[in-house]
């Protein structure tokens, strides 16, 4: 395949033609090449994009996937996969041919992660969720006969996620010891509704009914390269009504009554989430209580259901989760062990 040197640019340019994906044969040039066997390889691989070959280096395959996902997926989403693709997988796997790649290559691969010692399983797992996902793209769209990743299945199991909470005393001792009115409203809706933090920071002032004493989630904040967005929820059952305290409702009531030129639209908390967590970490220490996360004051909700004796299916409703699962999964320690409440009871009968 020839390749043109560009001389009063001193870089290489290639220009071919292809059949596209309707059958229309298109002329393609891409310019800018520093060697020429860049110009070269580039002509080789997207001629195979095209055709739809397994021949194809793994990086170009997961080019193809990503243009997919960048359709489907929050921008958000798009950005975590992109970072582990760029960053842990592309580095290791993007030059082999796709239809090359076997389970004993990915196990060497998950060995050198795990020989570093840098990263925790959860993200192991995540880093082999992405390249089984990419695999099956292959499987479905290009002819590769198999998935490799279905015979060496990467980090075994399902790592638990660091959770920590605060039991309502040590809430208690934290949120007297917050002086500004919004920080400590930002808290209270926190803990009082287990919400994300991205539901709370998306809250306008039209979603909160005082009357009713609810709360209508259906929108989540996020911020992408300096920009704010207003996305859809996590999940479909994100998208949900929460029941508030009486207490909460006059909290909310009061701060409301000092914001100038209130609107419907008026977002609740304009605060940033890294404020948010530096204000927490700050209170926490002034409080002499432990350091834990935004997102922890949510589990500090659902332990406080849990203790107060709710079932799952209630904690899971409240929460926004997309199945009863996932709830079981997060907090089934923190469910008292029920056999000896059985026990007793049978014991009971016999006598």
């Amino acid at each position: 395949m020839p390749v043109y040197k560009d001389d009063k640019r001193n870089s290489w340019f290639c220009t071919f033609y292809y059949t596209d994906w309707q059958g229309n044969k298109k002329k393609k040039k891409k310019e800018g090449f520093k060697l020429k066997r860049e110009a070269q390889d580039f002509e080789r691989e997207f001629i195979k994009q095209q055709s739809g070959s397994c021949d194809m280096t793994f990086k170009c395959m997961t080019e193809l996937y990503m243009k997919d996902c960048k359709n489907v997926l929050k921008p958000t989403s798009f950005e975590v996969k992109k970072s582990i693709v760029d960053n842990r997988i592309i580095p290791e796997l993007g030059d082999m041919p796709i239809n090359q790649i076997t389970p004993n290559t990915l196990r060497q691969f998950n060995n050198k992660l795990l020989e570093s010692n840098e990263y925790s399983n959860l993200y192991l797992k995540k880093v082999n969720g992405q390249i089984s996902c990419i695999f099956n793209f292959a499987v479905r769209y290009y002819n590769l006969s198999s998935n490799p990743c279905k015979i060496y299945e990467g980090i075994q199991g399902k790592p638990k996620a660091d959770i920590q909470f605060w039991t309502l005393e040590e809430y208690k001792k934290f949120i007297a010891s917050v002086k500004e009115p919004e920080y400590k409203l930002a808290f209270e809706i926190l803990f009082w509704t287990g919400m994300r933090s991205g539901e709370l920071l998306a809250l306008t002032v039209g979603d909160i009914d005082l009357i009713k004493k609810e709360i209508s989630i259906s929108k989540n904040y996020a911020k992408l390269h300096k920009e704010e967005l207003i996305l859809t929820p996590k999940t479909k059952k994100s998208k949900r009504i929460v029941e508030i305290p009486i207490a909460l409702c006059e909290a909310i009531q009061e701060y409301l009554s000092h914001i100038y030129d209130c609107g419907k639209s008026t977002r609740l908390i304009t605060a940033s989430r890294p404020t948010l967590r530096v204000v927490l970490n700050k209170y926490a220490e002034a409080a002499g209580v432990k350091q834990i996360r935004i997102h922890d004051l949510r589990h500090s909700h659902a332990s406080l259901l849990i203790e107060m004796g709710f079932q799952p299916l209630v904690v899971a409703d409240r929460l926004g989760h997309e199945n009863i699962k996932t709830t079981l999964e997060v907090y089934s320690h923190l469910y008292p062990n029920k056999q000896t409440t059985v026990c007793e009871k049978l014991d009971a009968l016999m006598k």
